[in-house]
């Protein structure tokens, strides 16, 4: 289905009955990640995914996606679909985008869960190599998709899960230029918003994956200690839902219970 949202077309997907589950997908990833999930999901759920800002079937809208941005074009979906309360789970970059959204919308959230995510802002250090990943995809797209999504997995994780690693890199390999660089600068832009995930009301939940190269989980679980905010720690690394499929699922759908 698509909405249109600022003279684009904003694609997404509603499946099922029942309590509302958000589902937002990462960077270089579009809502095709969530397919696995669907069928037990939907089974007591109603379960929206949404192509983000320049991924999957939805376009760019300009040449800075700011997480706001993102943000802004969920709550235009939900609204259209006249839903008022609703758990929101984001894989990576979605969770920097369901933040995003909390800050301006909390009232609408049962729940957040942030997936191989974080609330705290770039460091110095990667918001300079996002600044020279925009530089670099210009002149050679393909390698550097395959380079920074390879960079994802552990050698034994791209073994193992192969199938699934090449569906997924196909998949990324789909995303425009200007949507890659459109998110790396607004990915480079967010600001922490670890006080706006603390002080949101409802049921919050971090899934951290043990060898993520991405998420510093160990910092996380230090600053969420004695907090309402519940932590997981899966075996693998930053994408659980190719790496620990069935731990995700359980965690998912504990999570809407």
């Amino acid at each position: 289905m698509i909405l249109d949202h600022k003279g684009i077309n904003i694609f997404y997907t509603d499946q099922g009955a029942g309590t509302a589950i958000v589902l937002l997908h990462g960077f270089l990833e579009n809502s095709t990640m969530w397919n696995a999930f669907l069928p037990e999901l939907t089974k007591r759920n109603r379960v929206i995914c949404i192509d983000l800002l320049g991924h999957g079937k939805t376009p760019c809208l300009g040449y800075v996606h700011t997480m706001e941005d993102m943000a802004e074009a969920v709550l235009a979906v939900l609204n259209h679909l006249k839903l008022r309360r609703y758990y929101m789970t984001g894989h990576s970059m979605g969770g920097y985008v369901a933040l995003a959204f909390a800050e301006e919308n909390h009232k609408n959230l049962k729940g957040l869960c942030l997936m191989n995510s974080t609330y705290e802002a770039d460091d110095d250090e990667r918001k300079l190599l996002r600044a020279r990943a925009n530089k670099m995809i210009q002149t050679n797209f393909n390698n550097m998709v395959r380079m920074s999504f390879a960079n994802l997995f552990s050698e034994k994780s791209k073994t193992v899960y192969k199938a699934e690693f090449d569906a997924a890199l196909k998949e990324a390999l789909k995303t425009p230029v200007q949507g890659y660089i459109a998110c790396q600068e607004g990915m480079r832009l967010r600001p922490n918003r670890q006080e706006v995930f603390q002080s949101l009301e409802g049921k919050k939940m971090i899934l951290i994956g043990k060898n993520d190269p991405v998420v510093d989980g160990e910092k996380l679980i230090k600053e969420t200690k004695n907090t309402q905010i519940n932590t997981v720690v899966f075996s693998e690394g930053h994408m659980s839902h190719i790496e620990n499929p069935i731990q995700l699922l359980k965690e998912v759908m504990h999570f809407v219970e």
